[in-house]
């Protein structure tokens, strides 16, 4: 009888558990109530809502009279690139910033890297990060939080600018007419799809042989054959990349130069001197973190031996303080923001206005920056070159401007415009040489970065 009691008071308490907090029918009567939909206004959205698409409706109309798609100062760029059905924006984005260099040097029309050879590499070497990964952790439980990250995504397009300057020092860059894109490199999904389907496997096999206790030289052969799968499945895809070749530049009059002979390195080399990529320092706008702090996230790169994204966190004002200026000096910066935020693509223009929805709907949003980065909410998505901006009589920024990676049919002509206040609620990265950061905040770099984890919720990779 004892023992039925008790078994009959457990009961009743796991009910009780279940049903604190289940919506009950007088909940359900007052939730319904709130809701008239026989409101002549409710039923008039109601139809809106239900036949068109949400955005269309919530269009600020008076917000369209304020579109205006000239700056006072802007740096000199040719051209628009298309990344096509890719995640590589990083890579369009650290390239377009370069090739002014080279256009204005050879006086050209226009000029492309090849994306698709730095691809390849980008794709190799992050295989290989991957399976040294898995080879120290090894004997950590797959449920343990670093195993896990590994397998949820071995390897992917995202990246950031340390990414392309990782693959630039290493394998050198080559003109896009010596390695031109591909069906896979503009459409990288099946290719990645079956790169990860191998690469999961791979790390279970790596993990089996630890287990069974496997010498370190063991597992670096066993690797090698494995990045051997990759190498050949990335050729058959994308073509093998070339480790020379011959170029001849034409210019903007025609005019044919000679052929010459090169390697990857030694072309880049030609066409942008001897630059240093330690000159150009990361900075963010991260409000979840203290500002003026060096932050550094762990395996937050695509080569072994490469950097990871180190960046220094800093106000708003003096982001576009040090961009301004880089601007001024007709210098374009690799720049990443949250870009599916209140954007009208279809005139190229973000704005916190664009959009109504809380008229629309008769609902509130009041999240601030940092309380949408903590849920996930907004967080840098897109990375394009930052071009040109247009100030106030106090030369003070109103608004700015992109140059895009989605073809001249997108935006406007290929750019987007965004507001200032855009800027202050969805750009979070800018890259700036040296040159152009004053003294006081160059001194702040010198600190030893806070180390991050690889699955921070700020730290996704633009795609």
């Amino acid at each position: 009888m004892k023992h039925l009691l008790s078994f009959a008071l457990l009961l009743f308490s796991i009910i009780s558990f279940a049903q604190e907090g289940s919506i009950t029918e007088s909940n359900m009567l007052e939730i319904r109530g709130s809701y008239n939909k026989n409101d002549p206004s409710t039923k008039a959205l109601t139809n809106a809502l239900s036949n068109n698409d949400i955005t269309k409706i919530a269009l600020s109309r008076e917000n369209l009279s304020t579109v205006d798609h000239h700056f006072k100062y802007r740096v000199e760029v040719k051209g628009i690139s298309n990344q096509m059905k890719s995640g590589r924006c990083w890579m369009f984005t650290s390239m377009n910033t370069l090739r002014p260099l080279v256009i204005d040097k050879y006086k050209l029309n226009n000029f492309e890297f090849s994306h698709n050879y730095l691809y390849f590499w980008d794709i190799f070497e992050k295989a290989n990060l991957y399976l040294e990964a898995q080879i120290k952790y090894a004997d950590k439980p797959m449920d343990d939080k670093y195993v896990t990250w590994l397998f949820k995504s071995p390897v992917g397009d995202g990246g950031v600018w340390n990414s392309f300057t990782n693959l630039a020092d290493k394998y050198g860059l080559v003109p896009k007419e010596v390695f031109p894109e591909t069906n896979s490199s503009n459409n990288t999904g099946w290719m990645v799809r079956i790169i990860n389907r191998k690469l999961r496997e791979d790390g279970l096999e790596l993990r089996d042989m630890s287990s069974s206790k496997a010498k370190k030289k063991e597992l670096e052969s066993k690797k090698i054959e494995m990045l051997k799968d990759i190498y050949r499945i990335l050729a058959m895809n994308l073509g093998e990349p070339p480790t020379e070749f011959k170029y001849r530049f034409v210019d903007k009059k025609d005019s044919i130069g000679e052929y010459k002979t090169y390697t990857p390195k030694s072309f880049m080399t030609e066409v942008l001197g001897d630059i240093n990529f330690d000159d150009y320092v990361m900075l963010m706008n991260d409000p979840t973190r203290e500002y003026n702090r060096v932050y550094e996230i762990e395996y937050d790169r695509n080569v072994m031996e490469g950097r990871n994204w180190i960046y220094l966190n800093l106000p708003n004002d003096k982001l576009k303080e040090l961009a301004v200026k880089s601007i001024k000096n007709n210098v374009a910066m690799y720049a990443s923001c949250d870009v599916g935020k209140q954007l009208n693509n279809n005139i190229g223009i973000a704005d916190i206005n664009n959009f109504d929805f809380e008229s629309l709907y008769g609902v509130k949003f009041g999240m601030n920056k940092a309380e949408r980065i903590n849920t996930f909410e907004s967080g840098s998505s897109h990375g394009m070159a930052l071009i040109a901006v247009d100030v106030d009589e106090n030369e003070k920024p109103v608004k700015w401007q992109f140059e895009n990676s989605w073809g001249t049919k997108s935006g406007h002509n290929g750019y987007l415009t965004f507001t200032d206040e855009w800027f202050n609620e969805y750009l979070f990265r800018v890259v700036v040489k040296r040159e152009f950061i004053d003294a006081e905040t160059v001194k702040l770099l010198e600190q030893k970065p806070i180390v991050l984890p690889p699955w921070d919720p700020m730290f996704q990779a633009d795609e």
